[in-house]
């Protein structure tokens, strides 16, 4: 093993020792220290060249927004798929050259001609993904959530910062022209101490069926590459691609799905960066029987010494109107975050724009404006200045994030069946709380969900010590990681 991946082994870190030693042992690829030269070292061309990892969801924007930077020149294109390359065909006719497919990442690695990679697969695969590309000497533009439990973000941003790598996760919102400027007025102290925030996802998402036979696999597709650091067994559903979101092995549900977005946002106005003290969450897969495993419908709680922080996802339809009580101009809906003050409080109903207002309704401050580019464009400038402050979301916030979903899903996997008006007992005085609790419940009774055939399960309360990153339980810290193949 290269002598800087030589890990002290009383550290007893188990996820950094897996993923450093995959990526020797199975990569066979050169690891590059912080102090070697990069791979764009001695290039003749100011363009960042980089290559798409995953192009069949996701991936499918990132590349049209590398093709669309005019200081990036989009080399590759990586799918296990070939058909997910040849689907996107038509975006190629705008590049300059069109970009060579290749089908696995291992062959992207040594390339000297590639400076940075854009991830966009299956959420198994981010944290792999990123410390193979950072070890060789690429940075990281990953996806949301950059991590598939909480032990790989840190892992990640450990090897950031070991290596000198620029990494970015990609919520776009952090970017955005209105968002910014809504946050600057949040942080200016006009809405009085900011010490709660809601995170909202009420997207439908339609059961993805209940079938005995595992999935059709695309020919060509090749599933040992897809499967990854998984396990090497075909999933039994309909179908293969993005209802992967809707398996525990491979995905994170809507709460890692949707809702970073809005988490991210909400603890980015709260101010913290570090996790929380106290997790529980509420919820099932509710409605309907089918292949997924993970809840469509739950709320969680985080609680840090002063402030709270509630996400709210509902896969059904939401047919009573939700307001939480607030006098606001329609009812929350879809991808929302709400940001609360002493004084009012924003909603920021999409990843462009926000509304303030008083308690009373009163319009405070309005903002829209932003694009997707502008995510790309920002991790572009931290990659040609080497300065990983320069990011809007580096892999560290990014960590903190995507961690909030993975302990409301650790919280609700370690809980017990409850009757339909369960409620856990965290923050339960807190009027935010209660709302979303007593409005969740109505949303379940308007969906006639029957909890004796759908179970509902209200999960254990985890303490947190947000030094360590680690649960004072142990089986919940079992599951802050998984069993690597």
């Amino acid at each position: 093993m290269p002598k800087h991946l030589r890990l002290d082994p009383s550290r007893r870190d188990f996820v950094e020792q897996a993923l450093a030693l995959a990526a020797t042992a199975l990569a066979g690829t050169s690891v590059r220290a912080a102090d070697e030269p990069a791979a764009s070292a001695g290039r003749s061309t100011d363009k960042v060249r980089v290559a798409v990892i995953g192009c069949n969801g996701q991936g499918g924007g990132h590349i049209g927004e590398w093709l669309a930077n005019r200081d990036v020149e989009l080399v590759a294109v990586c799918d296990c798929d070939p058909a997910a390359y040849e689907k996107n065909g038509k975006k190629f006719e705008k590049a300059a050259r069109k970009p060579e497919y290749v089908k696995d990442i291992r062959a992207l690695l040594d390339r000297k001609d590639i400076d940075a990679v854009s991830i966009a697969t299956p959420n198994h695969w981010h944290a792999l993904m990123a410390v193979w590309a950072m070890q060789a000497g690429k940075d990281v533009y990953v996806e949301k959530p950059c991590s598939h439990n909480v032990d790989e973000g840190r892992v990640i941003t450990q090897w950031a910062r070991k290596l000198g790598r620029m990494c970015q996760m990609g919520v776009q919102s952090r970017s955005m022209s209105g968002t910014r400027k809504m946050m600057e007025f949040v942080k200016s102290g006009k809405l009085g101490p900011v010490k709660a925030a809601h995170a909202i996802c009420f997207r439908l998402r339609e059961s993805i069926g209940l079938v005995d036979t595992p999935a059709p696999l695309p020919p060509g597709l090749d599933f040992d590459l897809w499967a990854g650091p998984a396990p090497k067994v075909v999933p039994v559903r309909k179908r293969l691609h993005y209802d992967w979101h809707w398996n525990r092995l491979t995905g994170n549900g809507d709460l890692g799905n949707q809702n970073p977005h809005e988490l991210d946002k909400c603890r980015w106005a709260i101010g913290k960066q570090e996790l929380p003290k106290r997790v529980v969450s509420l919820g099932g897969r509710l409605g309907y029987i089918d292949n997924g495993d993970v809840a469509n419908s739950q709320v969680t709680i985080y609680q840090w010494d002063d402030a709270i922080l509630i996400s709210d996802v509902r896969g059904l339809p939401q047919k009573t109107p939700v307001t939480y009580g607030l006098k606001v101009r329609k009812p929350l809906e879809k991808a929302t975050a709400v940001i609360y003050g002493t004084e009012g409080f924003v909603v920021c109903p999409n990843y462009t724009s926000a509304v303030a207002f008083d308690y009373d309704g009163h319009e405070l401050g309005k903002w829209e404006g932003g694009s997707y580019q502008q995510h790309f464009a920002n991790f572009v400038g931290a990659v040609k200045s080497r300065r990983h402050e320069d990011l809007h979301l580096d892999i560290e916030d990014g960590h903190w994030s995507s961690a909030l979903a993975h302990l409301g899903n650790v919280s609700w996997a370690l809980g017990e069946a409850v009757p339909i008006d369960a409620r856990p007992t965290l923050a339960a005085d807190d009027p935010r709380v209660k709302a979303s609790l007593d409005t969740f419940e109505t949303y379940l009774k308007d969906n006639a969900v029957d909890v004796s055939k759908t179970k509902l399960s209200l999960g254990r309360e985890l303490a947190i010590d947000p030094k360590t990153e680690k649960s004072s339980d142990a089986e919940a810290n079992r599951l802050f990681t998984r069993d690597y193949r």
